[in-house]
């Protein structure tokens, strides 16, 4: 007998869900995280923003989860009434030659379902944000923004309440392939090893997913986790009420980054950010670096006309687990259950950048699944 069914590594926004998801239908689930708390990474460091499932190329893993999850995540969030703002974007083209590049966009969008976007000219940006500039815009009524922390808490309250055990402050230091499943390594509270065993693994471990992978033997280059650090800049009131939705710039090449964007959030607060910055080695890397300001100000101020220098200051970093090195093509989220390399009932989830909040729920049903198709 195996002493769990179902261990999840990683109690992120997309571990959480998962917890959630695969405790309704199945019994003895262990969900464990180093930190002495959920979320404690990328979950609580981003823009908390629903995407629509506007960028990611066709019928890939982002673009299909996305759209799912969007509407799930709403469902659940005026189902718990976690707090949410369906407030909208506005992709905003300041100059003659990103209109073209929206209306690129606008067709993407469509090919991933994507059908209520609507281009907009001056007057009706002027009546919808009369603070901003832009010659035309894409607005996406489906986009808007979670309280991550109230989500997350939700999920851990669903998961606890299905019977499925939440265990904070233990790190998976080991894992071996056993017959008919896994043996996980951890240390106690002494600091003296343990170890239990699980039939399945589900490795959301975020920043160190890669790391979990190589663990139980997996080496495989295209899966290295890259730390991408972005900051942000809050606008300092009273400004940040001149802003009511999510205002985006035309996208980087490649989708590295979206641009250094506007966002608002739960308490009325708006900042900018975040910008895109591989680091050189996968250090937890959040100090904030004030010399950007003037970057950060000349971004935002192409259609932020309102803004001055000291509107800004420096809040927060957080840091993406990329597995798109710099200048590659996007890369699609890795969900894989691994029998084709040899370790069966083993689920790695590696890169799961934005969209994996707005995606969580999709996600979890999509690894429910497999752990379906494998028993």
């Amino acid at each position: 007998m195996m002493d769990a069914e179902i261990t999840i590594i990683g109690a992120g926004v997309v571990g959480l869900a998962i917890a959630e998801k695969v405790s309704e239908e199945h019994k003895n689930v262990f969900l464990i995280e180093k930190h002495p708390s959920f979320g404690q990474e990328t979950s609580s460091r981003n823009s908390e923003v629903i995407h629509a499932g506007i960028y990611y190329t066709k019928d890939s893993l982002k673009a299909r989860l996305c759209v799912e999850g969007k509407g799930l995540l709403y469902d659940f969030c005026r189902k718990y009434d976690v707090p949410f703002n369906n407030c909208g974007k506005l992709i905003v083209a300041t100059s003659e030659e990103e209109i073209a590049v929206i209306e690129g966009i606008r067709q993407t969008a469509i090919k991933n379902g994507v059908d209520d976007l609507v281009m907009l000219e001056r007057e009706q940006i002027a009546e919808m944000e009369p603070n901003i500039f832009a010659l035309k815009a894409l607005f996406s009524p489906s986009t808007g923004i979670v309280d991550s922390h109230s989500l997350m808490k939700q999920y851990e309250t669903n998961t606890i309440n299905n019977d499925g055990q939440v265990v904070y402050g233990s790190e998976v230091t080991g894992i071996n392939r056993i017959k008919n499943g896994y043996e996980i390594t951890l240390p106690d509270a002494d600091k003296m090893n343990y170890s239990f065993t699980s039939r399945i693994v589900i490795n959301s471990a975020g920043l160190t997913s890669d790391k979990i992978s190589e663990m139980v033997g997996i080496d495989d280059d295209t899966l290295k986790i890259l730390f991408c650090k972005g900051e942000y800049f809050r606008v300092n009131p009273p400004k940040n009420r001149l802003i009511k939705r999510l205002i985006y710039p035309v996208p980087h090449y490649n989708m590295e980054g979206i641009g250094i964007h506007v966002t608002i959030d739960m308490g009325g607060g708006v900042k900018l950010g975040p910008d895109v910055k591989y680091l050189e080695s996968n250090i937890y890397d959040y100090k904030l670096t004030s010399s950007k300001q003037e970057e950060f100000y000349k971004s935002a101020k192409k259609f932020l006309p309102f803004l001055e220098l000291d509107d800004i200051t420096p809040e927060m970093a957080g840091i993406r687990p990329k597995i798109q090195k710099p200048g590659e093509p996007l890369r699609d989220f890795y969900i894989m259950e691994e029998s084709k390399r040899g370790y069966p009932g083993f689920i790695n989830l590696i890169g799961m950048e934005s969209p994996g909040l707005t995606s969580s729920i999709a996600i979890a049903k999509y690894v429910n699944n497999l752990i379906n198709n494998t028993t």
